[in-house]
């Protein structure tokens, strides 16, 4: 399978923190991936996947994330976060807010069910 690959400077953030040799090896493999431009609308869709209780209050970032991939028109959202974001539970509230906006939603999934498909 091909995939053309998009970050976020939500990801750049994260990718940031930590050990710095670490930090600096992370941001050294997302070189040359394309940004995603973050918009007014990614932050009202974000928002509302917490207002509408899609998300916890304590889930901000991973709001942004899921708006940014919908507005952004991926397939897929790869995550390692199972807590909130490739959450199974929380998967049809967090769609139906997406289409709510005239996005259809991203497959959200972890790299290792992504393979397996």
């Amino acid at each position: 399978m091909d995939f053309e690959l998009f970050i976020s400077e939500f990801v750049l953030e994260e990718v940031s923190a930590g050990d710095s040799s670490a930090a600096a090896a992370r941001i050294a493999a997302l070189a040359g991936i394309p940004e995603i431009e973050i918009t007014e609308q990614i932050a009202i869709i974000a928002e509302k996947l917490l207002f509408a209780g899609s998300l916890p209050s304590k889930a901000r970032v991973d709001a942004l994330h899921i708006a940014t991939a919908a507005f952004g028109g991926m397939d897929y959202l790869l995550t390692w976060n199972c807590a909130h974001i490739a959450n199974p539970s929380l998967r049809l509230s967090i769609e139906a807010v997406i289409r709510s906006f005239g996005y259809e939603p991203p497959i959200i999934c972890t790299p290792q069910e992504l393979l397996e498909v």
